[in-house]
């Protein structure tokens, strides 16, 4: 926290964690790697999706943006391996990933052999597991820490003043939990959101290895394609001691502020500006 976090922008570790029992043993093989998640598994089902074939493996809003394009079911460790061996002899693949997973929860033994070297052991470790897969561009309010254990995955990063630029969707509706890109960045349409120009010039991007680890900071947007058959990640998210609930504060003011006139909207924005964005910055 010393000398990352103070940089306030996205910074690659290279090998962090190359050292790491299941980085080793994703090097070895596919096979080796999930049979040491299998050993891992504590039989507890956890949040995974299922995305058609059709979607390309993009987690996204349903054709009528009315739900989603995926489903949500409760997996253990070794039914999501099951189902992306079964999955591996497909020639179009439906995407299938736990995400977010609480390693605490699904492999307690997790832990105890694979250190974070840069954060305390109380910052808890989450899995994603899963085939070829893309999470749109989003942002989260923690600081994060991802470490990729299998496969490839391309990180595509803006700061938070891209927000316009990237086009968001509704924050109370989206598929991720969290706000994200409206638009496919994977095959842009520049007519449909011309400002996407604008932050494709200001986009950083990096392809993180197995042992390979990125630093995140707070609302900054990233666009994640994990781009191999089998791939896993391990993350970290934390806040500092002083952080309050920005994100539940800001809902409430689109609740509350939504409901009233255009012009009550913009004293509110020059109020909000003075006391707490202008005062921030001083």
């Amino acid at each position: 926290e010393q000398q990352v976090v103070p940089q306030a922008r996205p910074v690659v570790l290279r090998g962090l964690v190359a050292s790491w029992p299941l980085v080793q043993q994703a090097r070895q093989s596919p096979e080796a790697l999930c049979q040491a998640l299998l050993a891992l598994d504590s039989g507890v089902p956890v949040d995974a999706v299922m995305v058609p074939p059709g979607c390309a493996g993009r987690l996204f809003y349903s054709d009528d943006h009315q739900g989603f394009n995926f489903l949500r079911r409760p997996l253990t460790l070794t039914q999501t391996i099951e189902h992306l061996v079964r999955y591996s002899h497909f020639a179009q693949p439906p995407s299938v990933a736990v995400q977010s997973a609480p390693l605490s929860t699904c492999a307690p033994g997790f832990a105890g052999a694979h250190a974070q070297p840069l954060l305390p052991t109380t910052v808890a470790p989450r899995l994603w597991l899963g085939n070829a897969i893309t999470t749109p561009a989003h942002f989260d309010e923690s600081h994060n820490i991802a470490c990729v254990v299998a496969g490839q995955r391309r990180f595509t990063l803006w700061p938070p003043e891209q927000i316009g630029n990237l086009y968001p969707g509704p924050p109370l509706h989206a598929p991720t939990g969290t706000p994200l890109s409206l638009a496919d960045l994977q095959a842009p349409d520049f007519q449909r959101f011309p400002r996407l120009r604008q932050a494709f010039a200001a986009a950083q991007s990096t392809v993180l290895a197995p042992g390979d680890a990125l630093y995140i900071p707070p609302l900054w947007w990233h666009h994640v394609v994990s781009m191999s058959a089998l791939n896993a990640l391990v993350n970290y998210w934390w806040r500092a001691p002083d952080d309050g609930p920005a994100m539940d504060l800001l809902l409430t003011a689109m609740r509350t502020l939504g409901r009233q006139s255009a012009a009550q909207r913009r004293a509110w924005a020059a109020v909000l500006g003075h006391f707490v964005l202008d005062a921030a910055a001083d």
